[in-house]
């Protein structure tokens, strides 16, 4: 009996855990769902148009001339004279005097070599009359036939020829040699640096400066396969002659002087025959018509080796969109406004830069394009709109369309 009794316990406590199992696992809780309100994701859109784009092709590079060269005498000699012009930096005018030697030796040269001619001329018509009388002698001896070259004194008469064609060529080179002491300008141009001044003693091949031209200077800008797609270079094929009426593409090129800004107008006249083996980039050359003249406008002339930026006028894109650049998104994706939801879509990129990007198809006219950030928002997130905006986004971004003048028109 009182062994029931210390059992009795245990067993109801295990039979109300075995009770309470069995009621929980038969009872378990219903759980319930309930739809979360989806917030509004408010945005800024713009209406978007078809319209055309003029690509506008951004590079850079250093000026350089188009002839640069040494200024080399052709004579020995003292440096008597020096041109004021004759200083880094100066302008000369084409067969300006540079730089004048000292003459006198060239001037003797020259009194010599005429004396010389003179003499050669006087034996010339000495040995003339000697064969004129020879020829007479013969005919007074009577003697028949032609007379032999010696009796007419033939060799004497080439011989003084020769003397006479020596004596001139002579006169001609001491003449040659005293303009030589001139040294003058090959071109208007420009001294890069000189090397030389009054008293010093100079030979043939020293180099007295370097100079370059100064009517045109040339900037080379190297652009990729992308950029190369949308702009029109003056190619030359073997046998070709450039036409004048060949369209040239427009470039400006701008300097930075401190916070300034200076702008020249020029024109892409050529491609170099090899692509570039670093960059595999090719390299275009733009030419800049008279970029020393005092157009009044205070602007710096360019200095050889300046670094410059250049934007080149490409194709002109017709029926296409054009929207911010800010305005795509990852993949090739913008964002628009349908139905009051955001929609992500994929479009045709044809060209983009840091002004703009422009969108070929795809789209239609009166869609509205989100142009605020729209975050991880994905498809079909309801959206409000804050402003619809069809021009202002696009102020400073977008190139307007210009049609090329007939004023490029002209030869490299």
């Amino acid at each position: 009996m009182s062994l029931l009794r210390k059992a009795t316990p245990p067993l109801v406590v295990l039979a109300l855990s075995a009770l309470a199992v069995f009621y929980i696992v038969n009872n378990k809780p219903t759980a319930t769902t309930q739809p979360q309100p989806r917030a509004q994701l408010a945005v800024d859109v713009m209406t978007l148009h078809p319209q055309d784009y003029q690509i506008r092709l951004d590079s850079y590079g250093t000026v350089q001339p188009h002839t640069q060269g040494s200024l080399i005498p052709e004579v020995s000699g003292a440096i008597v004279q020096v041109s004021g012009n004759f200083r880094e930096g100066r302008f000369f005018d084409k067969g300006e005097v540079l730089l004048q030697i000292d003459d006198r030796d060239y001037q003797s040269a020259l009194t010599i070599a005429r004396a010389t001619l003179i003499q050669a001329r006087f034996e010339l018509q000495e040995e003339q009359a000697r064969a004129d009388q020879a020829k007479r002698d013969w005919q007074r001896l009577g003697e028949g036939g032609t007379p032999p070259p010696l009796v007419l004194r033939e060799p004497q008469l080439a011989s003084a020829s020769a003397k006479i064609a020596s004596a001139q060529a002579q006169y001609e080179q001491a003449q040659l040699d005293l303009e030589r002491t001139r040294i003058r300008a090959p071109y208007a141009g420009r001294i890069l640096s000189k090397h030389v001044d009054i008293g010093q003693y100079i030979t043939t091949g020293t180099e007295l400066a370097q100079i370059y031209a100064i009517d045109f200077v040339e900037v080379r800008l190297p652009l990729n396969n992308r950029q190369l797609e949308f702009v029109e270079i003056p190619e030359l094929y073997r046998g070709n002659r450039p036409q004048s009426e060949v369209q040239y593409p427009t470039v400006i090129i701008k300097a930075r002087l401190g916070r300034n800004e200076f702008l020249w107008n020029g024109r892409i006249v050529r491609a170099e025959g090899a692509v570039d083996n670093d960059s595999r980039q090719l390299f275009v050359i733009a030419r800049v018509d008279d970029p020393y003249s005092n157009d009044g406008s205070n602007r710096p002339p360019l200095k050889i080796g300046q670094f410059v930026e250049a934007e080149i006028e490409g194709s002109l894109l017709t029926d296409v969109f054009v929207m911010p650049r800010s305005a795509l998104r990852q993949d090739n994706q913008i964002s628009l406004v349908s139905g009051n939801q955001l929609k992500r879509q994929g479009i045709n990129l044809v060209w983009s830069d840091a002004r703009a990007a422009v969108i070929e198809g795809s789209l239609a006219q009166g869609d509205l394009l989100v142009t605020s950030p729209t975050g991880s928002a994905i498809s079909g997130t309801p959206v409000t709109i804050n402003t619809i905006d069809g021009e202002e986004q696009l102020a400073g971004k977008v190139t307007p369309t210009s049609k090329p003048s007939d004023n490029n028109k002209q030869g490299g």
